[in-house]
């Protein structure tokens, strides 16, 4: 498994044709990506689809968020049903030594956004075709399926400045409200209230980790989830991203910094 990488690509040709294309992890890119700088990293599934269809699914995926961002083999849990991790806490599972910076994240039922910091040379390519080869492999084997799960190789945006960077924070963080209010991008949030309620307790998301499970906070508690991210990383402030309207501001505010992403 390790001895490869690959990111699958779809082009148009024969009707049910499927074409993949395999590349190597340090093919040149367009803007190479450079130690210790910030990156917005998004992917989506072929033709828009579906790439998470059960828990188990979404659970697997954010567990290997944290398992492949290691210079180890660690393997998937062998339970198929609701364990997700291997019996211990996250933090007690050795991924020796980190590729890259998991700033923040969040993923719907289609794509996926990450805000990564590369670590080391090399480190956000490793990642991501560890990432996206172990998940397409364990799809393929639990949904009997074969050809590609992604439809190209993984985008990303160079964060250039602290102005961009809060307004990527944000944008990740609000990305899942699309699955209650598929519109809020063009019409605004009817119910603030609740979809506040709603990001607090949105699983799939780092938005628990920075804003609601923060230790010292009354009545909450550490997940062990928070082990994915690494909150020292991150140079700036956004302690008053806290306030919902804060972050609708921040994002609608500076939404020239990043059009047309073309993946939600």
């Amino acid at each position: 498994m390790w001895g490869f990488s690959y990111a699958q690509q779809c082009r148009q040709g024969s009707p049910g044709d499927i074409v993949v294309t395999c590349y190597d992890i340090h093919m040149e890119r367009k803007v190479p990506f450079e130690i210790g700088e910030f990156y917005h990293v998004y992917n989506r599934g072929v033709d828009k689809r579906k790439i998470f269809f059960v828990d188990r699914d979404w659970d697997i995926f954010q567990w290997l968020l944290y398992v492949r961002n290691s210079d180890k083999r660690i393997d998937l849990p062998k339970s198929s049903k609701n364990t997700k991790s291997p019996g211990v806490p996250w933090r007690q599972v050795d991924t020796g030594n980190k590729l890259v910076d998991i700033i923040t994240y969040a993923f719907m039922d289609n794509h996926f956004h990450l805000l990564l910091k590369e670590k080391q040379e090399g480190g956000i390519s490793k990642f991501m075709s560890r990432l996206m080869t172990s998940y397409s492999m364990y799809m393929n084997k639990k949904y009997d399926r074969s050809g590609p799960l992604m439809c190209r190789p993984f985008r990303s945006r160079h964060i250039n400045s602290d102005e961009y960077l809060r307004w990527v924070i944000s944008y990740i963080h609000l990305n899942p409200i699309d699955q209650i209010e598929p519109k809020w991008k063009d019409v605004g949030i009817s119910d603030l209230r609740s979809t506040q309620k709603f990001l607090k307790k949105y699983k799939y998301s780092s938005y628990q980790d920075y804003f609601t499970n923060r230790q010292g906070s009354p009545g909450d508690e550490i997940r062990q989830e928070c082990a994915i991210i690494n909150k020292d990383a991150l140079p700036i402030d956004i302690s008053d991203l806290d306030n919902l309207k804060e972050m609708l501001k921040e994002y609608f505010g500076q939404r020239y910094l990043e059009e047309d992403i073309g993946i939600d």
